[in-house]
């Protein structure tokens, strides 16, 4: 961002590194647990964080990546399950087409290949081959917990290849 620019969630903040914002910060910053791996094309992306807290349902994450995204993050709280992906090659293609940065899911993906030719940034724990059940359950837009991380929408989310570091609007605001 320029001097004279100011943070707006509909523009991208500036792609500041996390090792940089935690430097800055310090214990202000809020930073995810190691654990996450890149699955998609762009491993550094930021964002005005949306959320959606899910188990083993993907319908609310399917729902979202269709709207436009505008720059955004979707931050997934799948309670970190492992028994199926909450995201695969074509709601990953839907959010690309939409306008959305990335997306963060505290749980599994599938179609990895496909999903790693999408210039979108993709953090989730691991893969798995085996999709969700939709049964129409998921809230959105309600802070949610990541590993080490409390995440609350509208934050703005940084994620690169050290990690992933959560700012308020106002911390971002200040970014020059």
């Amino acid at each position: 961002m320029t001097e004279n620019q100011s943070f707006s969630p509909a523009a991208a903040p500036a792609l500041v590194p996390t090792c940089d914002l935690f430097d800055r910060f310090k214990d202000d910053a809020r930073y995810v647990l190691p654990g996450f791996h890149d699955f998609g094309a762009v491993t550094r992306f930021s964002g005005a964080v949306v959320t959606v807290k899910c188990v083993e349902d993907n319908s609310r994450v399917k729902e979202l990546l269709a709207t436009p995204g505008a720059g955004r993050v979707l931050v997934v709280d799948g309670a970190g399950s492992l028994r199926c992906a909450l995201m695969g090659d074509m709601i990953a293609a839907s959010a690309v087409k939409h306008g959305w940065a990335g997306v963060v899911i505290w749980g599994c993906v599938r179609d990895v290949a496909e999903l790693a030719a999408l210039p979108l940034g993709i953090k989730a724990l691991a893969a798995i081959p085996r999709a969700s059940t939709r049964r129409d359950q998921g809230l959105v837009d309600v802070p949610v917990e990541l590993p080490g991380a409390a995440v609350r929408p509208g934050d703005i989310l940084f994620a690169d290849e050290d990690g992933i570091v959560l700012l308020t609007a106002e911390q971002a605001a200040g970014l020059k």
